[in-house]
């Protein structure tokens, strides 16, 4: 077929429906201020369709080679563009990864369109949009109710340790572990620390969120 092969036709529908798929999947992320948004995801997916078609395009003219040589290298190779969005925060907490799977799959739809594989990066082009936005809901679900937690802990000096570690396990969780912060200097009078909790069923931890706060000597608290 003529759009299976390196014609104009098949150049200009090709990175028009990159454009197009990449910024869907770029829309979301965009709209959350994730590190890689709209353009970045675009520009993937163009780069990986046009790497394709230029090594469809030379697999034609000369009749020999590797035609798959080319995009082996964007898929091992988009890694470090994936890596910059990956950051650890200040509270040991691990964001960007959806984003940088985000764009790994995003590099897979621009090769499947630069080979001219059009009805599957267009299948997996809407699955990727479905997965990064109507799933959401369901991902937060599922980590509200987890039976185990991490928390970020900030205590007045008055309140001990082992007061706070007791008043926890009063309410039927368990303290895996607690770790105090040392490389970050608290407010005046204050301590902070990180703790895994451990319920002993499912359960929605905003409750439990609440019940903590209100221990006395409890400044701030946040799950992680």
């Amino acid at each position: 077929m003529v759009l299976r092969e390196v014609t104009y036709l098949a150049i200009a529908l090709r990175l028009v429906c990159a454009v197009i798929i990449g910024g869907l999947i770029g829309l979301e992320r965009g709209m959350k201020n994730r590190p890689a948004g709209l353009r970045t995801y675009m520009l993937v997916c163009v780069g990986s369709c046009l790497i394709m078609l230029t090594n469809q395009y030379l697999f034609q003219v000369s009749g020999s080679g590797d035609p798959m040589r080319l995009g082996a290298q964007v898929v091992s190779g988009i890694g470090f563009l994936g890596a910059g969005t990956i950051i650890v925060t200040k509270h040991n907490q691990i964001k960007g990864l959806t984003t940088a799977a985000g764009l790994w799959a995003a590099a897979g739809v621009g090769l499947a369109l630069g080979v001219g594989f059009y009805e599957a990066a267009l299948i997996a082009g809407l699955l990727i949009f479905f997965v990064l936005t109507g799933l959401q809901k369901l991902d937060n679900r599922m980590r509200s109710k987890t039976k185990t937690l991490e928390v970020y802990i900030e205590i007045a000096d008055s309140l001990n340790i082992g007061t706070l570690i007791r008043s926890i396990r009063d309410m039927n969780v368990e303290i895996e572990d607690v770790q105090l912060e040392h490389d970050v200097m608290p407010e005046d009078g204050t301590r902070s620390l990180f703790a895994t909790l451990k319920c002993k069923k499912r359960t929605d931890h905003i409750p439990l969120m609440e019940a903590i706060h209100k221990i006395e000597g409890v400044i701030y608290l946040e799950e992680l």
